[in-house]
This record gives C-alpha cells, structure tokens and sequence, in this order.
C-alpha cells in the first residue's frame, strides 16, 4: 500500500485550480496558440533559460537562444551544456511516463549527462541545501531514496487528484526527497511540467519556469514553508499562481495580436488576394512561404487567420503538413 504524501488543498489553492482549467479552455479554443509553432520556440528557449538561471547558470536569454540554434556562444562550457541538455530533455518530455521511476532516471540522465557523475542514478551519498554554512534543508539518506520515489510514483498513478494539484506536488516532493546528486530543481520543475502536458499538451509550451525564476525568493519560500509544517500546502498555492500568471500572459498576448489584426487589416480583401493567388497555381497548389510574400505586411498568425476563415468557408483546401502543406482552391 502506498503511502499518500502530506498535503492540504486550500480554498485558495481551489480558487486557482478553477482560474486555470478554464484560461487554458480559453487559450486551447479561443486563440492561435496551439498553432502558433514560433511562440512555442520562444516559450521553450524562455523555459530553459529560466529553470537554468534559477540554478545559477550564466548565460543570457539571448545566449540560450543561440545555443539551441547551434551557435557558437563564448561561455562557460558547462552552462553551455547545461543548455543543451536541457533543450534534448524538454524535447523529449512527452515520450515519458511521468509515474515510471525509470522514464525519472533517463530524463535525469538527459538533463545532467557530461556534467554529473552520477548522472542518470539516484545519489550514492547524502546531500543538502545550504545557506552558506547553514544547512536549510537535509535530502532523504541515500539508501531510502529509491523507495522513497518509488512511493511517490506508485501514489501519484493512482491517485485521482487533479493533474494540476498532483503535479504541484509531485514537484514539491521531490525537493524535499532530493533523489540526485545535483539536479534536483530541473528534474522537479520539469516533472511538473511533464504531469501538466500529460493532462493537456498545450502545458509543454507554457513557460511556468519564467515566473518561478522572477520570484525565486518566494519559491524557497515557499518550499521552506511547507517544509517546516511538513505539508505541501504553502507550495501547491505558490506553484498554482505562478501558473496562473503565465497563462494569463500567454492569453493576454493572443489577445493582442488579435486586436492588432482586426484594427489594421482588411479581411475581405486579403482574402480576395489570396485566392486570386492559389487559382493560378490550379495543379501544384501554393505553400504558405509564398502566400506570406504576397501578403508581405502581415504576420503568420494573421495569414493563418485568413487560411482557416477561407478552409471554414469551403472556399480553399490543404494538402500535407506543416513545411510541405500546399493549399488549393475549391
């Protein structure tokens, strides 16, 4: 039987919950994100970079972003495999299982190869979190580690908790287990993350790490909190309104954009341009890089606003996907 970890669901904490199932319905079906494949990018490289200068990594946003491109970055060659490591475990987030201990050691082994020794496995030794000299907090002694997540895990697939909460605390958890050597808070954030996509995928592409990082001091906080009363509570409301105010942002950007088309674009006529445009390729059809120089002026998610309007109203069809789609008239 496993044992269930020490948590309590405040009211504000359901208050969050409620705000954030219904933002996410919101941005899902009310806007361009899920489609919107060069905002994912910038969420990504945001994400590492966030969850990577929480840890103390050097490199600037702009430096992060270049690495990721493959560019040479002048740096320290450890943040700069940092970064990489990071980039190939976020990638790859969705292929794992996120209650399998063995998924936990390879995404681990991702996220610190070439930069821990144990990289992969759970520590040998004991660990902890220091405040200078000062011990803050002390990890689970070495030979209880694997159980202690094993447990976690085993709990955490069977619980019917909602995946928001579960992965709130999930995160928590595995601060306080601190099952590696080093690693521990890129493992726990990307976990977290892990849970929430696993739920919904559009949560792979919500940079919650950005507002972690901004209020770093309340997110010790917050864990030294529910540490103290050993009840994950304190960290679950924290954690919940930092997702929260990611999703607003991401919303309120969406809605941005969508204002800024309807003020200053001609729908009718864009349209006209585009199909007048597709009906002179009849046979090989027209991809998108093309239509984007006929409407020079315009964003991509303005063009794809036009495309779906036109595909809505039977008047064009798509064929292939993303680089290789080609689009026809009717």
């Amino acid at each position: 039987m496993t044992n269930k970890p020490p948590y309590t669901i405040t009211e504000k904490a359901a208050d969050y919950l409620a705000k954030i199932v219904e933002i996410i319905t919101k941005l899902e079906y009310g806007t361009e994100f899920k489609q919107d494949i060069r905002l994912h990018r910038e969420n990504r490289v945001q994400t590492i970079y966030s969850s990577l200068a929480i840890e103390g990594n050097s490199l600037t946003l702009g430096e992060v972003s270049a690495v990721i491109e493959g560019k040479v970055v002048a740096g320290k060659q450890a943040d700069i495999k940092e970064v990489k490591n990071a980039y190939e475990a976020y990638d790859k987030v969705l292929t794992f299982n996120p209650y399998s201990t063995g998924d936990f050691l390879k995404a681990h082994k991702l996220m610190t190869d070439g930069l821990v020794e144990e990289s992969g496995r759970f520590r040998s030794g004991d660990v902890g979190v220091f405040d200078g000299d000062v011990a803050v907090h002390i990890g689970a002694r070495p030979q209880y580690v694997s159980d202690l997540i094993s447990n976690l895990f085993d709990w955490a697939r069977e619980s019917q908790l909602h995946p928001v909460l579960k992965s709130a605390i999930m995160h928590y958890e595995i601060e306080i287990i601190h099952p590696f050597a080093d690693g521990n808070g890129r493992m726990g954030r990307l976990w977290q993350t892990l849970i929430l996509a696993k739920w919904n995928t559009i949560f792979a592409w919500i940079p919650m790490e950005s507002v972690l990082y901004q209020n770093r001091s309340q997110y010790y906080q917050a864990i030294e909190a529910a540490r103290i009363v050993n009840d994950s509570g304190a960290f679950i409301e924290f954690t919940l309104s930092a997702l929260y105010d990611t999703i607003s942002a991401q919303e309120k950007h969406q809605i941005s954009l969508k204002d800024k088309y309807q003020a200053g674009i001609d729908r009718d006529a864009d349209k006209e341009l585009i199909i007048d445009h597709i009906r002179k390729n009849p046979e090989k059809g027209v991809p998108f890089k093309e239509l984007q120089q006929v409407l020079p002026s315009h964003s991509r998610n303005q063009i794809k606003v036009l495309l779906r309007e036109l595909q809505q109203a039977d008047l064009i069809y798509v064929v292939g996907k993303t680089s290789a789609a080609k689009w026809f008239t009717r």
